[in-house]
């Protein structure tokens, strides 16, 4: 829900009290009496005469700025000493004496009470019916460093905090251009969330930014506290295991996915911003593709899709062909495989779902664990429980290995919410292959293809540029073309702005041939240019 008013602060709807006291007694009460609610109460105009107050929430209010540039200028300001009613007082204050930004005058006080929850300061003035409100946004937050689940060997090591300001603020210092607009929302009826949308004015399609703000308005929640909250609530297919929305914690894809033409969504106490629309191909693409060579990049693209369908079929493979299609593997190695399985008494798909089921676990009690001992307990138990299960008999060296791969797949993924997808869907296509082999695998690939090319994310197709065929944009799908191919923006993406270089941008040796750096001449310590 967006604005001042909201149902919950009815009974606090109404203008700010003319008594101080009474607004005092009214904020106290609101609040509980809260113990982080901080009063300040001062005597400023003619002969000290008008009582005025200070309230900040202590830990989410800069404490610093308000001592320095709201109490100091207060009590120190001269134009204050000649004013006798509340009112040229807080005229004063707003006006002159206090050197912030973002400094106005409010009369609801429901909207004085969000504010304050906000983290701004409130200057009540005794004889008045309007309160000052400070931006003081402040307190405690994390340093901007390298994110954690997004590294890339080339580019920025910056990546998002919890801080709302401070992520727009670093997109900013990206896109230094005044058509980078950003719109602001409260959002979550107890919470108080605030929400930013972001986009490039004439480069992002109007339907699309309008479409955004629609779903977004049509949220009612009591609390938005992650992105998350919003990605479930604004997706155009809730039934699907495929992510239709992209987050990221780096600014430098932020910035490179706005200036394609799609829309970014900020939410203050959480370093995940979301991308839309999205498309299927975006989930294996890094950002550092675009900071490497085109073959460079083509090649390791070309690796990630291939590295999906091993974590994806793997195990189902292996299943369809130990199982029903036994003639497609060589003889030798046919042999070796019947003889370890010689003592294992489950079928090769009881083997499979054994140790799919054992290696999540033993991922899942990785992430769940301390930093420090997490990663080591992963590595460990997989080693141990796969060579004990191996010595018991219970399942076969090669689907060790084969589930050993898969997993290791798994985590080549660049997106995890991608990678989890083909973790939850590995196990139909172990079932499929292990009902009719081969066949139940390619019909599984059939439907898996067929629902994600009647997927839409905010209009658009999620299997663009395949389903719908664009072969302009071809050139940074699996393959990624040279930087000076790219003269237009994705299709179904960009506004009329679909220029993104000039023409002829492709490098041109000089005719010339000849070499720039003459030899040295006489004994070597004079060199000509």
């Amino acid at each position: 829900m967006n604005g001042d008013e909201t149902p919950e602060n009815d009974h606090v709807a109404g203008d700010v009290r003319y008594s101080l006291a009474d607004n005092l007694h009214l904020i106290k009460e609101k609040t509980g009496n809260s113990s982080d609610i901080v009063i300040r109460r001062l005597k400023t105009g003619a002969e000290s005469k008008v009582e005025t107050a200070i309230v900040y929430v202590g830990g989410i209010a800069d404490e610093k700025t308000i001592h320095e540039f709201l109490i100091e200028s207060i009590t120190n300001s001269e134009k204050l000493n000649d004013k006798e009613t509340g009112q040229e007082v807080i005229n004063c204050i707003s006006a002159d004496s206090v050197s912030l930004g973002g400094v106005k005058q409010k009369t609801s006080f429901s909207a004085v009470l969000n504010s304050l929850m906000a983290g701004d300061t409130v200057i009540f003035v005794d004889q008045t019916q309007c309160a000052i409100i400070a931006s003081t946004k402040g307190g405690e937050k994390r340093s901007i460093n390298e994110p954690e689940n997004q590294r890339a060997f080339r580019g920025s090591r910056e990546g998002f905090i919890e801080s709302l300001d401070t992520n727009i603020s670093l997109v900013r210092k990206i896109i230094k251009n005044p058509n980078l607009w950003v719109e602001k929302m409260n959002m979550g009826s107890v919470t108080k969330t605030d929400v930013a949308i972001m986009y490039i004015n004439g480069i992002c399609n109007e339907k699309t930014v309008k479409e955004v703000k629609k779903r977004l308005a049509g949220i009612e929640m009591d609390s938005i506290l992650e992105s998350g909250y919003i990605e479930q609530l604004i997706e155009d297919v809730p039934f699907t295991t495929f992510p239709t929305i992209y987050h990221t914690e780096r600014p430098d894809m932020v910035a490179g996915n706005l200036l394609e033409g799609r829309v970014a969504i900020f939410v203050d106490g959480t370093p995940f911003v979301l991308l839309v629309p999205a498309v299927f191909i975006q989930f294996f693409q890094s950002v550092e593709d675009y900071y490497s060579r085109f073959d460079i990049a083509t090649f390791i693209r070309f690796l990630r899709v291939l590295i999906f369908f091993i974590s994806l079929i793997a195990p189902a493979v292996y299943v369809g062909a130990t199982t029903f299609h036994q003639e497609m593997i060589p003889t030798e190695l046919l042999i070796v495989i019947a003889a370890q399985r010689e003592i294992v008494p489950f079928p090769a798909v009881v083997e499979a779902l054994i140790m799919e089921i054992s290696f999540e676990i033993l991922r899942e009690a990785g992430i769940r664990l301390p930093k420090a001992i997490g990663s080591a307990v992963s590595i460990v138990g997989a080693i141990v429980i796969g060579q004990a299960a191996v010595q018991a008999g219970i399942v076969s060296p090669a689907m060790v290995i084969v589930v050993a791969i898969t997993a290791i797949s798994s985590f080549a993924t660049p997106a995890f919410a991608m990678a989890i997808s083909a973790r939850m869907i590995r196990f139909l296509f172990i079932i499929a292959a292990a009902a009719t082999g081969f066949y139940g695998i390619i019909l599984g690939l059939i439907f898996m293809f067929v629902h994600l090319s009647s997927i839409r994310s905010f209009g658009v197709p999620y299997m663009m540029p395949f389903a719908p065929f664009i072969p302009k944009n071809w050139g940074d799908a699996i393959f990624r073309t040279p930087w000076w191919t790219h003269e237009k923006r994705p299709e179904l993406l960009g506004n009329d702005n679909k220029l993104r270089q000039g023409s002829d941008q492709k490098p041109q040796p000089p005719d010339d041939r000849e070499m720039k750096v003459k030899q040295p001449k006489g004994d070597g310590n004079e060199t000509q240019h």
